[in-house]
């Protein structure tokens, strides 16, 4: 089976290739990989980083590099989309932007989520198009940012073969779970959302929901990354654990100010630590994995830095949890084994979420075996849970329009109506400097005006 990741060159590659070699289900059926980046650099710097994994691993699967992407494409099984367009730079340019106009500036959440996806939905329907006439029989696993945009956008050319991952839903399940002393493999999650804006509403243990045991004790609700960020008395005002980047939303005010009373953004941060890895890289190709390491270290240890106080660290079982990469390979094992697994996916909602249209990709639970991926049926969501989805959906929306319509009206129209723009003036300027910003976007609406 021969896996094509596309974005090949970026930071978090390895992790993939580690659930290969073994971190991930042992019946792994990919024999092949290849590895597409624009950028030759970063893809030389990987591959040392991978050979340095696949060290005293029999039957390591096979690496090829490629900087074509038709090349890259045909043939493939699966193709694994983790791009970034614009890169770090771009991230930075989505976060200032907004800081500056004092809205919150973060890479998939709010105005910095509608840029970038401004200047990625094009690329990815490109990617999506090459897909079918290169590997029409190929499942696309996306986890470009943000993910569940972008996977929906994709859907208009793929249908269901395009399947939307994050690793988030299943951390909070695994904390929630621990918090309980249970083992995380043997609870069943109730979670309901979009992609980063959801909510774990049951936790069905031996056919019992015990969330309500946690939500009630609150010392066990302090232990948790959930609990540190909301505190327990607005868990149990909910009734339900959060998705950690409902902070954006919850605690709006607080995490502008961290994040602008930082030195750095995250992109900003993240910019710097890797230019300064590939470099290192480059001039010691021998110690690329032991480098990788270190540097990963750092990197998972500074996330969503803005939301805790300075001498607070997160929780090392939180870091070492592993995520996207277990997501990916579980997805690829089930499609492939025809054995059924349930796991929480980016897809089309169809009926599981009643309020949303069909269309949206939602992220829910869902059945995986050799027939694809079927959304499991969700309680109904209500009050500002539902009118959170549907605002943020809608502002999703009238980005995929202003990407492919090139509308600048449409684009206007997604700032505008996002929870987190506090004024259509606000949303005037944010489009305004970002075109001025990142010429992607810019050139998207160079005739409209």
């Amino acid at each position: 089976m021969r896996l094509t990741i596309l974005g090949g060159g970026g930071f978090r590659v390895p992790l993939v290739y580690g659930a290969l070699l073994g971190g991930g289900p042992a019946d792994s059926p990919v024999t092949d990989v290849v590895l597409h980046d624009t950028d030759e650099a970063r893809l030389t710097a990987v591959s040392h980083v991978l050979a340095g994994q696949a060290q005293r691993v029999p039957r390591a699967p096979r690496v090829r590099v490629s900087t074509d992407l038709d090349d890259a494409i045909e043939g493939a099984d699966v193709v694994f989309s983790a791009i970034r367009v614009g890169g770090l730079a771009g991230r930075t340019c989505d976060e200032r932007v907004a800081l500056d106009l004092g809205v919150l500036g973060q890479e998939t959440t709010g105005p910095g989520g509608i840029a970038y996806g401004l200047r990625t939905v094009p690329v990815a329907l490109d990617i999506a198009q090459r897909v079918a006439r290169l590997a029409p029989r190929a499942w696309v696993i996306n986890f470009t940012n943000p993910a569940g945009m972008i996977t929906q956008a994709m859907q208009g050319v793929l249908g269901d073969r395009v399947v939307g991952i994050c690793d988030s839903p299943i951390g909070l399940s695994r904390r929630a779970a621990r918090a309980l002393r249970l083992d995380p493999h043997r609870v069943a999650s109730g979670y309901v959302g979009l992609n980063h804006l959801g909510w774990l509403r049951e936790l069905r243990h031996d056919g019992r929901d015990v969330l309500p045991e946690l939500l009630a004790d609150a010392e066990r609700l302090a232990g948790i990354e959930e609990g540190r960020l909301f505190g327990a008395d607005w868990l149990q005002t909910l009734g339900a654990l959060p998705n950690e980047y409902l902070y954006y939303f919850y605690c709006t005010r607080e995490a502008v100010a961290g994040i602008r009373g930082s030195a750095q953004t995250r992109g900003e941060f993240l910019l710097d630590q890797q230019s300064s890895f590939y470099a290192a890289v480059a001039a010691d190709p021998g110690s690329a994995l032991s480098t990788w390491r270190r540097v990963r270290a750092e990197r998972d240890a500074s996330y969503m830095r803005e939301a805790r106080a300075a001498d607070e660290q997160r929780d090392a079982a939180d870091v070492e949890g592993g995520g996207y990469e277990g997501v990916a390979l579980a997805l690829m094992s089930a499609l492939r084994s025809g054995s059924r697994a349930v796991m929480i996916l980016n897809v089309r909602n169809g009926t599981a979420v009643p309020g949303l249209p069909p269309e949206a990709v939602v992220e829910v639970p869902c059945a995986v075996d050799a027939s694809g991926v079927t959304p499991l049926a969700t309680r109904p969501a209500r009050g500002h849970m539902l009118g959170l989805m549907q605002q943020v959906k809608e502002a999703e929306e009238a980005t995929i329009t202003a990407a492919t319509e090139r509308d600048v009206r449409a684009a206007l129209r997604a700032f505008a109506v996002h929870p987190l723009v506090d004024s259509v003036a606000t949303a005037r300027a944010l489009l305004a400097g970002y075109r001025a910003r990142i010429p992607e976007v810019d050139a998207l609406f160079a005739r409209s005006g």
